[in-house]
C-alpha cells in the first residue's frame, strides 16, 4: 500500500529542540517561564496589533475563558457559528449556557450578518439577548467582520473571534483575532503551527490578560497559603510546550505560504472542471492562510459525488474529509436555536477538504493529482 498522506499533518521546523532543551536546562517545565513569556511575545509580535496575548493549554480553554470574562452565566444565551467544529459550541456548554447557531453566508462559508441580526433581534423580543457572539473564521478564510462588528456593535454584544484555524490570516490588513473583544488561537497538531496541543487568548487590554491567567492558573489568591475567591482552572500552557511553539513561529510565514501554495495548486486543477468550485477569497479585502483547501462538488454537472472523490482519494491511502457538520445538525445539539436557511447544510453534502499540509513532497501532489484526475476523467471532466 502507498504510504500515508495526511490531510494536515504537523510540520517541525527544526528548533524546536533548542527551546525546549533550554527548559529542561534550567528546570523550567512548569506552566510559566521564559518559553510562555517569549511565546506570548511572539505571537503579540505577529499579530501586528494592540493586543495582549495569554497562552494556554488549548483553544477551547482560551474560548471558555473569553465566555467568562464576557459574564456568561448559566441559562444564558450564546450566538455561535454553526458551520465549525463542536470545540467552538462546547466552552457554551461549560458555561451552563445556551448555544444559538447562526447560518452560513455563500462567500467566506462564515457567520451570515443577516442572520444574525435576525436572530438577536427574535432573542431579544423573547427576553433572552445573547450575551456573546462567537464568529469562526472557517478554514482559514476571514469572516466578513465589518458587517458582524456593526451587528454586534449596534446591539451592544461583545465579539469573540474563534480563529483556531485563520492564523496568518487579514480581513482588510488586520489580523484575524485582533477584531472582537476577545480571539482564540489554537495550536493542535494539526494547525497551521503547533505546539502539539495549545491555544491563547487574545485580550485588548493587560487587564483581560491578567484576569484570563489568573483563573487559568486554579484562581488562587494572594495568600501565603492556598487561598481561593473564585472557581480556577488547570488551563496554563506549559514552558516546555511553549518552547515548540517558539521554534514554530520562526518558521510561520513559510508555513502559511506553502498552505496558500496548495490552494493554488487545486485552483490549477481544477480550473477548467465545471461543477467544482475551490474555495477562495471573494475579494482582495479577505487574505486566507488556506489553512485547509477545500472544494464544492455539484453532482448534477459533474455526475460525482464528494463522497465518491472521498472514496477514491482512501483508496490509495490520502486522507481527505467532508466539511465540518453544522452544529445544528449535531445529535448534542439538536434542541438548540437556528437561524438562517440552509446554506451551511448544502456545503456540508457537497464540500470536501483536500491534503493541504505544508510538508506535502512533489511526490505526494502527483499522486493527489492523478486520483483527482482520474476520478474525473470517467466523465470527461478534464
Amino acid at each position: 500500500m502507498n504510504t500515508k498522506i495526511w490531510l494536515s499533518s504537523p510540520h517541525m521546523g527544526g528548533t524546536e529542540l533548542k527551546y525546549v532543551n533550554e527548559a529542561f536546562d534550567a528546570n523550567w517545565v512548569a506552566p510559566l517561564g521564559p518559553n510562555v513569556d517569549g511565546f506570548e511575545k511572539d505571537l503579540e509580535t505577529f499579530l501586528n496589533a494592540d493586543v495582549k496575548v495569554g497562552a494556554l493549554s488549548a483553544g477551547t480553554a482560551a474560548l471558555h475563558l473569553a465566555l467568562i470574562q464576557c459574564g456568561v452565566e448559566h441559562g444564558d444565551e450564546v450566538i455561535c457559528q454553526s458551520m465549525t467544529f463542536s470545540a467552538s459550541a462546547n466552552p457554551i456548554a461549560y458555561c451552563g449556557a445556551i448555544p444559538v447557531f447562526i447560518d452560513s453566508e455563500k462567500d467566506t462559508w462564515n457567520m451570515c450578518p443577516v442572520a444574525l441580526e435576525e436572530a438577536i433581534l427574535d432573542r431579544t423580543s423573547k427576553g433572552k439577548k445573547p450575551k456573546a457572539i462567537i464568529v469562526v473564521h472557517l478554514y482559514g478564510m476571514p469572516a466578513k467582520m465589518d458587517e458582524i462588528t456593526a451587528v454586534a456593535e449596534k446591539h451592544e454584544i461583545p465579539v469573540i473571534e474563534d480563529a483556531a484555524e485563520a492564523l496568518g490570516s487579514t480581513y482588510k490588513n488586520k489580523a484575524c483575532g485582533t477584531f472582537g473583544r476577545f480571539g482564540i488561537l489554537s495550536f493542535n497538531g494539526n494547525k497551521i503551527i503547533t505546539t502539539s496541543g495549545g491555544g491563547a487568548l487574545v485580550c485588548h487590554n493587560q487587564e483581560d490578560k491578567d484576569k484570563a491567567v489568573f483563573l487559568s492558573t486554579q484562581a488562587r489568591d494572594n495568600a501565603p497559603h492556598y487561598q481561593h475567591s473564585h472557581i480556577g482552572y488547570n488551563y496554563r500552557m506549559s514552558n516546555i510546550v511553549a518552547g515548540i511553539g517558539r521554534g514554530q513561529m520562526e518558521v510561520l510565514n513559510e508555513r502559511v505560504e506553502a498552505r496558500r501554495k496548495m490552494h493554488d495548486f487545486y485552483m490549477e486543477i481544477f480550473r477548467d472542471v465545471d461543477g467544482v468550485e475551490v474555495f477562495s477569497e471573494p475579494t482582495e479585502d479577505y487574505y486566507s492562510n488556506h489553512w485547509l483547501s477545500a472544494i464544492v462538488i455539484d453532482e448534477n454537472k459533474t455526475g460525482k459525488s464528494r463522497e465518491d472523490l472521498r472514496l477514491a482519494f482512501l483508496e490509495d491511502n490520502i486522507e481527505s474529509r467532508p466539511l465540518w457538520k453544522p452544529m445544528h445538525l449535531q445529535p448534542v445539539f439538536s434542541e438548540a436555536p437556528y437561524y438562517g436557511t440552509k446554506v451551511a447544510e448544502k456545503l456540508f453534502d457537497d464540500g470536501l477538504c483536500l491534503p493541504s499540509g505544508s510538508n506535502l513532497s512533489d511526490e505526494d501532489r502527483s499522486r493527489i493529482e492523478i486520483v483527482i484526475k482520474t476520478f474525473f476523467q470517467s466523465n470527461n471532466l478534464f
